[in-house]
């Protein structure tokens, strides 16, 4: 079962300083039928205005995982992290039992596009914590760049779910191909591009719901079609 949740029927919120698109359910935008997949709870797709941000505010028993894809993000929490986060690099905060940060678009010119990446972790009450590596768009290239992982493996972000999450740019007509097991579902987010899922067509910003499907086969139809395949395990 493959089943599509195109770009266009997204929630869209525009706040001047925030333009936000919704996947699933999330804050005044309701839809019965996106309330989650699984323990993914949330994609939203945002474009920060210049100098513009998400002022300090709370999350608990939460992976929340931030995947930059232009400009530059300001990140402080209340843990004593402060960094920078550049195109092409991900972050991945566990909320646990409490965590409060925020998120500031420092440049005065360019807005930041990112993904903000929800997910429930398979522990609650986790002690807070924080990471943040760096992924080229060549390791991402005609192959399955592991981001995130439930072990930490190949160098990738440690999430307390057992989620695979990866990323992969695709040149037009390369393909790959991804098995699953007959009880694990995964989801794909196309961040540019578009792209051949079996029988189904994706562009820029659509997502698809996978269940009950043993093999998977991504086709690109153009040059750097760039996406992120989540695999959560039974």
């Amino acid at each position: 079962m493959i089943k599509i949740r195109p770009s266009t029927e997204r929630g869209n919120l525009n706040f001047g300083w925030l333009d936000t698109k919704h996947t699933f359910s999330f804050g005044s935008y309701y839809d019965p039928q996106y309330t989650g997949f699984g323990n993914l709870l949330v994609i939203n797709e945002d474009i920060i205005a210049p100098s513009q941000g998400f002022s300090t505010h709370g999350h608990q028993d939460m992976e929340i995982v931030t995947y930059v894809i232009k400009g530059e993000l300001e990140h402080k929490d209340s843990i004593n992290n402060i960094a920078t986060i550049p195109e092409g690099e991900v972050q991945r905060m566990t909320a646990g039992t409490g965590i409060r940060h925020s998120e500031y678009n420092h440049s005065d010119e360019e807005s930041v596009h990112l993904l903000q990446i929800w997910i429930t972790p398979d522990t609650k009450n986790l002690t807070p914590s924080y990471e943040q590596k760096s992924f080229s768009s060549a390791q991402k290239k005609g192959k399955l760049c592991l981001l995130a992982s439930a072990d930490g493996r190949e160098n990738s972000l440690k999430i307390h779910q057992n989620v695979d999450l990866f990323a992969i740019i695709l040149d037009c007509n390369e393909q790959i191909n991804y098995d699953l097991k007959q009880d694990d579902y995964s989801w794909i987010q196309i961040v540019k591009g578009e792209l051949n899922l079996n029988t189904e067509t994706l562009k820029t910003g659509d997502g698809a719901a996978i269940k009950q499907e043993n093999k998977l086969t991504l086709t690109s139809f153009q040059d750097n079609t760039e996406f992120l395949l989540f695999h959560f395990k039974s």
